[in-house]
């Protein structure tokens, strides 16, 4: 699916409404944020979507998605559900496992028991949670599944190295041990495919990886539906399921119609990071970008700006790097790449460039720009409406 290109207009657009902002700052169109809100939504067809906070880590960003339709979130950490729950949300699920035992203890000791439900794949975990928690309330946990791909007869392993429960019988056999355990109550399952979910399927310039990209994401895809309705019957053989979670921003559509999920996750699809621009199912709107000026003037050909080293997380590559994308036609020096303190740019609209001009790019990933910033401006048309703080802004660094 074609996605319209960032232009002239676009730019005049961003440097009218920011024209009294001094940049470094970040800004988040409203407009295409909403749309991708409602373009996320029509891919579920009915399915919920919880909202993967760490995607987006603004909680005025986060209440706006859920306001537009988007169904609970999908945490990082335990601190920060707990924050979270303490400032009013409710129906929170911590994605990935904790080993925050004063957490945990806060969990089963406070309020928030009922609230969070935080993940498990491991025996480890839940003598970790008995032993932080006793005398306090039953924790909630959530199985998490492994849904790589393992083709070649399990010789080669595709996707991302999560949980080791891989098989219906293993994740039925830790399902019962959660059931015998005091201390602990079953809430749902997790079941994330990073493999087709997180990988672009039409890299640019790259057709042959293209092609075999899009090959493995439907093998992997029909392997992982039989094997995710399998599990989900066998562990509601042994109790039931509150939530069968799966799927991300790049596979909504796919993992939404599988009749075992009843719940998909998504985040990064509302800022729509560069990442993104590789998916040919799906093309969302860039609605977070970033402004840096121009600083100096090292070449005719080149102009730097102030900062711009914010590498976005995962295999090193060019694919992690910030781009700049107004005016359009610039791009990272090779040889330089993104510095934290200075990024020199270069093509043709370079030229042009004077000291105290704009640089606008947009992020590889989508939660990650809020580490940098304290606020982010809100854009609607060609106005800022708001300013609002990001986590970072509120005090709150969780990893």
């Amino acid at each position: 699916m074609s996605r319209p290109a960032l232009d002239e207009p676009d730019r005049r657009r961003l440097d009218h409404a920011t024209a009294g902002l001094e940049p470094p700052f970040a800004v988040v169109d409203l407009d295409a944020f909403d749309a991708n809100a409602a373009d996320l939504l029509r891919r579920a067809a009915g399915t919920p979507v919880r909202l993967a906070t760490k995607s987006v880590r603004t909680r005025a960003l986060q209440e706006r998605a859920l306001r537009a339709g988007l169904r609970g979130q999908l945490c990082f950490t335990l601190p920060e559900a707990l924050w979270l729950a303490d400032l009013g949300a409710t129906d929170l699920v911590v994605a990935y496992p904790t080993a925050d035992r004063t957490a945990l203890r806060a969990l089963a000791h406070g309020p928030h028991a009922a609230t969070v439900a935080v993940m498990v794949d491991s025996r480890a975990h839940l003598d970790l949670i008995r032993s932080a928690t006793r005398g306090g309330a039953p924790v909630r946990v959530a199985i998490d599944v492994d849904a790589g791909w393992w083709p070649l007869r399990g010789r080669v392993r595709i996707g991302a190295k999560r949980s080791p429960l891989r098989t219906p019988q293993q994740a039925a056999s830790l399902a019962a041990e959660i059931v015998a355990r005091d201390g602990v109550e079953l809430a749902g399952l997790m079941c994330y495919e990073a493999q087709i979910a997180g990988v672009g399927d039409a890299p640019p310039g790259r057709a042959p990886l293209g092609a075999a990209i899009r090959a493995m994401q439907r093998a992997s895809a029909r392997e992982l539906a039989a094997r995710r309705a399998a599990i989900v019957a066998a562990v509601r053989a042994v109790a039931p399921l509150g939530f069968v979670n799966g799927g991300g921003t790049g596979s909504v559509h796919r993992t939404a119609a599988e009749p075992a999920v009843t719940e998909v996750a998504a985040g990064s699809g509302l800022l729509g990071p560069t990442l993104f621009d590789a998916y040919r199912a799906f093309a969302p709107r860039p609605a977070a970008f970033f402004a840096l000026p121009v600083v100096r003037r090292p070449s005719p050909g080149a102009a730097t700006v102030l900062g711009g080293g914010y590498h976005a997380s995962g295999p090193p590559g060019r694919d992690r790097l910030p781009r700049p994308v107004l005016p359009a036609g610039l791009r990272l020096d090779r040889a330089e790449g993104a510095g934290e303190v200075q990024t020199p740019v270069v093509g043709r609209p370079a030229a042009a460039l004077r000291l105290g001009d704009r640089v606008w790019f947009r992020h590889a990933k989508a939660g990650e720009l809020c580490e940098r910033f304290a606020a982010l401006h809100l854009v609607a048309g060609d106005e800022v409406v708001d300013e609002v703080p990001t986590y970072r802004g509120e005090g709150r660094t969780f990893l």
